[in-house]
């Protein structure tokens, strides 16, 4: 990947709608109707490479069900549901996110270079999502693994209340670099519901659910980490090695049923 590509604002865009020039499609979605937009992405999506999108304000559904490996470069604000349902592509975000990125997302990775909103990772069950800043509350609700499918998400900065909230699998990374020094992660109810999967937080965590217990980081988990902080920070220009130096919790779900008395 061409990191020169990912901060593309400066550049001056072609006014026209749509321009194609060397297997990259160019969209101006000034204006544009959402369906209009996610009807030109699903078009070239098997045809060309890259698609290019610029002056997005709020447009949604933004690589929705898209199953190629086309890379989608977003300049500006999706709206909700971005990368909903996605199985291959690869879209980078330059800019904030809405609500429901990645909702029930099954593979391909999103990239974005700010915020973003509520439910992040809603029912994920693949693939890979990795966030700059902050998230909003209810990162990795329902996230899951599926097959031999593990969804990762990386936090860069922090989360709202309810992180991981009925989690049955996959991991969900918070690293807390938006953090002042000494200050703590005010997530509340962190895990509740938790029934599977693992969260990683770097720093500490201010209160989670009665169904998550609070561990050290083993051998095996630095293993699994590195690689997932690695590849965080080449997107991002952090260094790996001073974030993995700081001190971690592992949190994981004290039963695989927290419910099952309730239906029984």
């Amino acid at each position: 990947m061409d990191k020169g590509f990912l901060h593309e604002e400066q550049k001056s865009f072609d006014l026209s709608p749509v321009t194609l020039n060397d297997e990259v499609v160019t969209i101006n979605a000034a204006d544009m109707d959402y369906r209009t937009l996610n009807s030109l992405l699903k078009s070239y999506s098997n045809s060309v490479k890259r698609i290019v999108v610029y002056n997005v304000h709020g447009q949604r559904y933004i690589g929705a069900g898209l199953r190629s490996n086309v890379e989608i470069n977003v300049h500006g604000t999706p709206g909700n549901d971005l990368a909903a349902f996605m199985d291959g592509p690869t879209i980078y975000v330059h800019g904030n996110a809405q609500d429901g990125v990645g909702n029930t997302m099954n593979g391909g990775k999103v990239v974005i270079y700010g915020r973003a909103g509520d439910v992040v990772g809603y029912a994920m069950r693949g693939g890979k999502i990795f966030i700059r800043d902050d998230v909003g509350y209810r990162a990795g609700v329902h996230m899951k693994g599926y097959g031999d499918k593990r969804p990762i998400i990386v936090i860069g900065g922090t989360a709202q209340d309810f992180l991981g909230e009925y989690m049955a699998g996959g991991v969900l990374v918070v690293l807390g670099l938006t953090l002042k020094n000494g200050e703590n992660h005010k997530a509340k109810f962190v895990g509740t519901g938790m029934h599977g999967g693992i969260i990683y937080v770097r720093g500490q965590v201010a209160h989670v659910g009665k169904e998550v217990k609070i561990m050290e980081l083993e051998e095996d988990d630095m293993a699994l980490l590195r690689p997932i902080i690695e590849e965080f920070c080449n997107f991002f220009g952090f260094d790996a090695n001073e974030i993995l130096a700081g001190e971690f919790k592992k949190l994981v779900p004290v039963s695989t049923r927290p419910y099952g008395k309730l239906y029984v």
